[in-house]
């Protein structure tokens, strides 16, 4: 019944405009550049894990997957935002925003998900070192990774499927850069209570539960560290986790401040930013964060390229 009251056929994406022309230009060729480097850098993570041997161990398997995932989530949200600054493409359709969205949530579950699952995978290889190869084998790694991508499917499908079987009969400015639920689900004119109270426990469920969970997998790994005798053990022990808390760190303080904060507290403009943070940054920083901090990706990586140098020079010969 509510389908036949929805008149709203496309929606205007505010985005930036109201900032300058000037400034929009700026930001669009920054958040170009930023999405240049954010997909050859994940290709190059893909690239090198897969093709060097001595990282075929899990930690690197699901870093593959993490990368996967980033750049998913750049092709979802970066293209259209750029259309928008850029001012050649400000309007979505309502099946484009509900794509829009749906992805949106699918590989944002996914990925927090994915995170919780490699610090189990960091908890087990420190804590439980001589039965890691047993515990993390080949069958489980694939088994946690399908999990993890799995996972964003009823979030996305419940979400997306439950906010566009709402009429909209009037505005259809969406004050985003995207398609987001709650700059979406304002613009209904029907009551959304029951919704709101869904989507508080998808949050919890999907961003703050994954997060209680690293939280608590890094409790007995430090404490595992801090027991090591050897400084040089402690060192290559904390090395290999360091990379993964500062991804965790940088992705979800912005994303439990975006979909935490009371909404008389937060500002669209502020919620902008904060959402910048997590969609168009942080994908930037984990390639750099992992390749730049972690010894065996740089010499993986130079052991790639005199590979390929080499194969290029035998064929000019």
């Amino acid at each position: 019944m509510w389908g036949n009251w929805t008149i709203v056929s496309e929606f205007v994406l505010v985005s930036f405009s109201t900032l300058s022309s000037e400034i929009q230009a700026l930001l669009f060729l920054l958040f170009l550049a930023i999405y240049l480097v954010t997909l050859m850098g994940n290709v190059l993570i893909i690239l090198v894990t897969t093709a060097d041997s001595a990282l075929q161990n899990p930690m690197y398997f699901f870093l593959r997957n993490l990368s996967f995932l980033e750049i998913g989530f750049n092709l979802v949200i970066v293209p259209k935002m750029l259309g928008t600054l850029n001012k050649q493409n400000t309007t979505i359709s309502f099946l484009g925003c509900a794509t829009q969205m749906y992805f949106f949530f699918f590989f944002g579950a996914a990925e927090c998900c994915l995170l919780a699952t490699m610090a189990y995978d960091r908890y087990v290889a420190i804590c439980d070192p001589l039965r890691y190869p047993v515990i993390m084998d080949h069958r489980a790694c694939s088994q946690l990774a399908a999990a993890s991508w799995f996972s964003g499917f009823p979030v996305a499908t419940v979400q997306t499927t439950w906010i566009f079987s709402f009429p909209f009969c009037g505005p259809n400015r969406v004050n985003h850069f995207f398609c987001d639920s709650p700059p979406v689900i304002a613009l209904v004119c029907a009551d959304t209570s029951l919704f709101e109270l869904e989507a508080l426990t998808a949050t919890v469920l999907f961003i703050l539960f994954p997060f209680l969970l690293i939280l608590g997998s890094y409790v007995p790994i430090l404490s595992t560290i801090f027991r090591m005798p050897s400084a040089e053990g402690k060192r290559k022990a904390f090395s290999t986790c360091s990379s993964h808390l500062l991804v965790v760190s940088l992705f979800y303080s912005t994303a439990i401040l975006t979909y935490f904060r009371p909404r008389s507290s937060t500002s669209p403009e502020s919620k902008k930013l904060l959402s910048l943070s997590y969609t168009v940054v942080t994908p930037m920083l984990n390639p750099i964060i992992y390749s730049l901090r972690n010894s065996e990706v740089k010499a993986a990586l130079k052991r790639v390229i005199h590979r390929t140098l080499g194969l290029q020079k035998l064929r000019l010969t």
